[in-house]
C-alpha cells in the first residue's frame, strides 16, 4: 500500500468536516451526494475513478477504517460508512446533529 495514498486519504479526512469518497458513476455514491446536498450540507468529494492514485487511495482506505466500498463516508474525522449508514442517519433524525456538530451545516 502506497504511504502517499493514505496520506492524501487521512489529510481529506483530518481536514474537511465532511468527506466522501466516491466513484462518479456508482448510484449509492449519487444517493450520498444527493443526501448531502439537500440537506445544504458543505462537503468534499473525491471521485476516486477520476484520481491517477484513486485504487491506491480506496485500498489505504480500506487500511484505516475496514471499508473499501464506496461510497466510504467521514463527518467530523469520524467513519459513518456507506451510503445505507448514512441513509440510516436520516431517517433515525440523527444526521442534521452530526452534520452541525462538524460545522457542515
Amino acid at each position: 500500500m502506497s504511504a502517499a495514498a493514505k496520506t492524501t486519504a487521512q489529510n481529506l479526512i483530518n481536514e474537511n468536516a465532511v468527506v466522501v469518497f466516491s466513484k462518479s458513476y456508482c448510484p449509492y455514491c449519487k444517493a450520498s451526494k444527493d443526501l448531502l446536498n439537500s440537506l445544504d450540507a458543505k462537503f468534499t468529494t473525491l471521485e476516486l475513478d477520476l484520481e491517477k492514485d484513486g485504487d491506491a487511495i480506496q485500498n489505504a482506505l480500506q487500511e484505516i477504517s475496514g471499508q473499501r466500498t464506496v461510497p466510504n463516508i467521514y463527518i467530523n474525522k469520524k467513519h459513518i460508512g456507506g451510503n445505507s449508514d448514512l441513509q440510516s442517519l436520516q431517517q433515525k433524525k440523527e444526521l442534521t446533529a452530526l452534520l452541525a456538530a462538524a460545522g457542515a451545516v
